[in-house]
């Protein structure tokens, strides 16, 4: 069967601008990363819309290795700690960073992989003519169409959050044409079993899949049939003619004109703290009631209860940047046509609505938010376990939840984040020896891990060791406090966790004997090394930079919401005399912002993590406006960096760059951000550099969904700013946006920007307030305008 080109979008089309929300294509997808993706929040799938085969890798949000965390492994980790405080007080950073390895313990669990199901078609002999696959971001649904011997092929696919089913419609013009099996294979422990025109797939996962990057080693992958979470993976066919006939393994519909398929995925996972084995859901229940359901109802009703429920997010924002000249063509092309520096600003309103995109599609399960491949990945070892990797990347994914108006998609990170306080507490007090508060590393899982990895000292402190995860995940509780104002959520939920966050960084500060600051000991610094005068390169020191700049943040909004709900007054004094003593940001002889200590040198001056800016972005604690010389320092520090890095990087400093008000900078990086990227598979070793590969998934490489998350949210940032009493409009727009509008976008105190801009200056300007206050508006020439908002109503503001 020859597959040809499409041509049906020649001349008429070329003249027709590209779209801001559908990615399509003239060919099916090779390569993961060439996929379309659907998901509502908890089941994914990665469709590559074969026209003999089509294949579609599952995946369920709560189906991980292993099981609740051991939290008592290596109780007596913090014995050691005395021994490295000693050593670093001595400066013997080589004993301090072979002595830190005691404060370790196990590896992550892993994301798995549910399974691929696969259709596989029975057409006549032919040329296959016209094909085109899409997916409309609007609607959340996929489409693939093509033609075999003049007969038309269309299947539309999409998962629905309110019936918790996939849906596949497939259509042929040709009465009695369709005809195709289904079957489903996974990577894990499984079996199939069919009856009553329907597949029935279970199984389980491993009690352990070892992190890809420790390379080929025995048991990397372990299965017992008594332990881990449980999976159903249950499909059904509707048909209206033709004929079904079922093996054991698969279903097949002969004779068809039209069908629908349905997939109900479920698994036995009840929670952090639940044996997903003996305590678990019934997942056979759960999977057989969703397809009993969905079934039951017509495509249309589907489709349009689908709609109505995605709508109610994706539908909050809109952007327009002004006219293009930019060609319809198929979005990989697209993609190469701008990074060789072709206009194309639909193409950069699609990447930017793509991120919320993502983040509806991977982020509505409570306590389980999105991974680093959100709710996609086929590989039962992915890259760096498809975890929550805390030291940026869990955290990078939720900076557009509150300013992309999607705060209820906020909530799965925390909640989950109330879990690993919970075990946090037991992590503070065994590998700290702190028994107020808690704390988290560098990487956690499903089951709210929070222990520092490395095997119990097999790890590089480099990496392994870092203990600031907590303090940085609670600042996400603050944060959504400033977006929603909700005070009862505060007092209950949020101010908690953030009390525990802060007790156990006032209890880790120790006194700098030198000076009396008040400093972490041991610190390192996420994934970057020093080069001590004497030449030593170590990871393990004290003082670090980017641990002070999370704990001012932590402390300053401990302070606010403790003034805010009128409690805690002791120990607000505390916090406010702590604030006062911490060792105060330095600038280094470079004229960058000092990332150690003392005035080292950085072992890689470009590396793609840039913690100690923390305090810039996303903290508040230096800004062009009350600390222009700190920021000036951040700039220097970026210049040195440079902008070429990883793509979940690229998009920090997109909204690193916007903090310092440089839209042009920001957008040059953003433009770098979406360059293509050629799909080699993770078994091809990723050869490529940062940028975004043909299905617009962010290449670090490999895939990581962080980078899209960062991009979308600096789109975000260069267009409002806010902090507790001001709301900064267009702070970093570009030249090349110079017109243009925006509808839905947040600002802190509950209020809701739509904006109108001409020749790069703000024309019109309409505030809505959710729960009614006063608010300083402010563009980027100075000018500002103090107004006071109504609940519930909305006040438009001639600038």
């Amino acid at each position: 069967m020859k597959l040809t080109t499409f041509l049906l979008f020649c001349c008429a089309t070329f003249i027709h601008a590209q779209s801001t929300h559908i990615l399509w294509y003239d060919r099916p997808a090779e390569f993961f990363e060439e996929t379309l993706v659907l998901g509502n929040g908890k089941v994914g799938a990665s469709v590559f819309g074969g026209v003999a085969v089509d294949s579609m890798f599952l995946n369920d949000a709560t189906l991980w290795s292993g099981g609740p965390v051991d939290r008592n492994m290596n109780p007596e980790a913090h014995t050691w700690l005395p021994a490295v405080r000693e050593a670093l007080a001595n400066e013997d950073y080589a004993a301090a960073d072979s002595l830190n390895k005691h404060l370790q313990g196990a590896f992550s669990q892993s994301f798995a992989p549910l399974g691929t199901m696969y259709l596989s078609f029975q057409h006549e002999k032919g040329e296959v003519k016209n094909y085109y696959r899409e997916l409309d971001i609007e609607q959340a649904v996929s489409t693939v169409r093509y033609e075999v011997n003049g007969v038309k092929f269309q299947r539309e696919y999409f998962i629905s959050a309110p019936d918790s089913v996939m849906v596949i419609r497939l259509t042929s013009g040709k009465k009695g044409a369709l005809n195709f099996d289904l079957n489903f294979k996974s990577l894990l422990k499984y079996n199939v079993s069919s009856g009553n025109e329907k597949l029935l797939a279970s199984g389980y996962v491993p009690t352990k899949a070892e992190p890809s990057y420790r390379g080929n080693m025995p048991d990397a992958v372990v299965f017992d049939e008594k332990k881990g979470t449980r999976f159903a993976a249950q499909f059904a066919l509707k048909h209206g003619d033709g004929k079904v006939s079922t093996t054991e393994s698969a279903l097949s519909l002969k004779g068809g004109t039209e069908a629908l398929i349905f997939v109900s995925i479920a698994t036995s996972f009840n929670g952090f703290d639940k044996d997903p084995a003996t305590e678990g859901k019934d997942h056979m229940v759960i999977a057989k009631r969703n397809l009993k359901n969905a079934s039951g109802k017509s495509y249309t009703d589907l489709r349009k209860a689908h709609l109505k429920d995605y709508n109610t997010f994706f539908k909050r924002v809109s952007l327009d940047l002004g006219p293009t000249d930019a060609l319809n063509v198929p979005t990989d092309e697209r993609l190469k046509r701008y990074a060789e520096g072709f206009e194309d600003k639909n193409l950069e309103i699609l990447y930017f609505q793509y991120g919320r995109y993502l983040l509806i599609s991977s982020s509505r399960t409570p306590g389980v938010p999105a991974n680093l491949q959100g709710i996609w990945d086929p590989y039962i070892r992915p890259p760096w376990s498809s975890n929550y990797t805390i030291n940026i990347n869990a955290e990078e994914n939720y900076w557009l939840a509150e300013t992309c108006n999607l705060s209820e998609l906020h909530q799965s990170l925390l909640t989950f984040i109330k879990n690993v306080a919970t075990t946090g507490a037991v992590t503070a007090h065994n590998f700290y020896g702190v028994d107020k508060g808690w704390a988290a590393c560098h990487n956690s899982d499903i089951w709210a891990m929070s222990n520092p990895v490395g095997d119990f000292g097999k790890g590089n402190p480099v990496w392994a060791n870092w203990n600031m995860g907590g303090t940085w995940l609670s600042t996400h509780l603050w944060e959504h406090f400033t977006f929603t104002q909700d005070t009862a959520w505060l007092r209950k939920e949020g101010y908690p966790l953030m009390k525990g966050a802060a007790e156990f960084c006032l209890a880790w500060l120790v006194v700098d004997k030198t000076h009396q600051y008040l400093l972490t000991s041991p610190s390192t610094s996420p994934e970057n090394k020093y080069v001590t005068p004497e030449g030593y390169h170590g990871a393990t020191f004290y003082g670090g930079t980017a641990d002070l700049a999370m704990i001012r943040e932590c402390f300053a909004q401990n302070i606010a919401a403790s003034k805010k709900l009128n409690v805690d007054a002791d120990f607000r004094r505390q916090l406010e005399a702590a604030l006062r003593q911490l060792y105060p940001y330095q600038i280094s002889r470079t004229g960058g912002l000092q990332e150690w200590f003392y005035d080292w040198q950085d072992e890689d001056p470009k590396h793609r993590h840039q913690s100690h800016l923390f305090g810039l972005h996303p903290g508040h604690s230096i800004t062009p406006e009350e600390s222009p010389t700190l920021a000036n320092a951040c700039r220097r520090t970026l210049e040195i960096k440079g902008d070429e890095t990883t793509g979940w990087s690229k998009g920090w400093r997109i909204n690193l760059w916007a903090r310092l008000h440089d839209g042009n900078r920001a957008y040059k990086m953003y433009r770098e951000l979406l360059r293509f990227v050629p799909p080699d598979g993770f078994e091809g070793g990723f050869k490529q550099g940062g940028g975004t590969y043909p299905n617009l998934f962010d290449a670090h490489p490999p895939f990581q969904i962080d980078g899209n998350f960062g991009g979308a949210a600096a789109v975000a940032e260069m267009l409002v700013q806010s902090d507790d009493r001001r709301t900064y409009l267009l702070p970093a727009l570009p030249d090349a946006w110079k017109n243009g509008s925006v509808k839905g976008l947040c600002a802190r105190g509950g209020f809701v920007i739509d904006m109108d801009w001409k020749d790069g200056r703000v024309v019109r300007v309409n505030v809505f307030s959710r729960v009614g206050g006063s608010v300083k508006l402010v563009d980027g020439y100075g000018n500002s305008w103090d107004v006071e908002v109504k609940k519930g109503e909305s006040l438009e503001v001639a600038w």
